[in-house]
C-alpha cells in the first residue's frame, strides 16, 4: 500500500512535569510519523505517556522539547508557531477522549452539531450531519436526550460522532471503545478504518 500525505510528524518530543526531585518524565525523545490512510494504535501500560502524546499531537499540551508538525505545517518547535490553535483543532483534528466530555446542557444532537456551528456550517447542515452520524452509531433515537440520561456507551458513541462531525484529517482517539460492548466496539473500529481509507 502506498503511503498518503504525512499527517502527523513528531520528532524528539519529550514532556516532563515538575522540576528537581519531583520531576516526572512522561515522554522521552519520541519520534512518530503517521500518513494519510493509516490507523495507528499506541500500546503501553497505564502511565506510559499515551494520553500525554495524544494531547501534544492535538495541540492541547505543549511538549518540553521536540518538534510537532500536522498536515505539513510545523506547529511546535521549541514554542507554538501557530497563533490560532483553536482553528487548527477545529478544522483538522477530531478528538475522542477517555471521558466523553459531552456538554451537559446540550442534547446529544447539539453536542455533535456544536462543532459544525463553530466551523460556520449552516444549522440545517449541522443537523443533517449530526443525525447521519448518530444514526450510523445506533444512537439516533437519543438525539433529543441530555448526557445525564445517557448510558456510558451511548455517551461514548455521541462523543465519537462529535469527533467525526467536521470530517477531520486527523482523529485522535484515547480508548474510544472502552465503554462499548463488543458489537458496538467493532462498529466504531470499522468506521474509523473506513474513514482512514476514504478521507
Amino acid at each position: 500500500m502506498a503511503l498518503g500525505d504525512l499527517l502527523v510528524e513528531v520528532a524528539g518530543v519529550a514532556k516532563h512535569f515538575g522540576e528537581g526531585e519531583t520531576r516526572v518524565d512522561a515522554l522521552r525523545s519520541v519520534d512518530l510519523q503517521v500518513h494519510a490512510g493509516e490507523v495507528v494504535a499506541l500500546l503501553g501500560p497505564s502511565g506510559s505517556g499515551k494520553t500525554t502524546l495524544l494531547n501534544i499531537i492535538g495541540c492541547i499540551l505543549a511538549p518540553s522539547a521536540g518538534r510537532v508538525a500536522l498536515d505539513g505545517e510545523t506547529v511546535f518547535d521549541g514554542k507554538w508557531l501557530r497563533g490560532d490553535l483553536r482553528r487548527l483543532r477545529l478544522e483538522k483534528i477530531g478528538f475522542i477522549f477517555q471521558a466523553h466530555n459531552l456538554l451537559p446542557f446540550l442534547t446529544a444532537e447539539e453536542n455533535v452539531s456544536v462543532v459544525l456551528d463553530l466551523a460556520g456550517k449552516s444549522p440545517a447542515e449541522g443537523r443533517a450531519r449530526s443525525r447521519a452520524l448518530l444514526d450510523y452509531l445506533e444512537v439516533g433515537h437519543r438525539a433529543p436526550v441530555k448526557p445525564a440520561l445517557l448510558s456510558g456507551g451511548e455517551a461514548q458513541r455521541i462523543a465519537i460522532a462529535r469527533a467525526l462531525a467536521n470530517r477531520p484529517r486527523i482523529i485522535l482517539a484515547d480508548e474510544p471503545t472502552a465503554a462499548l460492548d463488543s458489537k458496538r466496539a467493532q462498529l466504531v473500529m470499522d468506521l474509523l478504518r473506513k474513514l482512514a481509507v476514504e478521507q
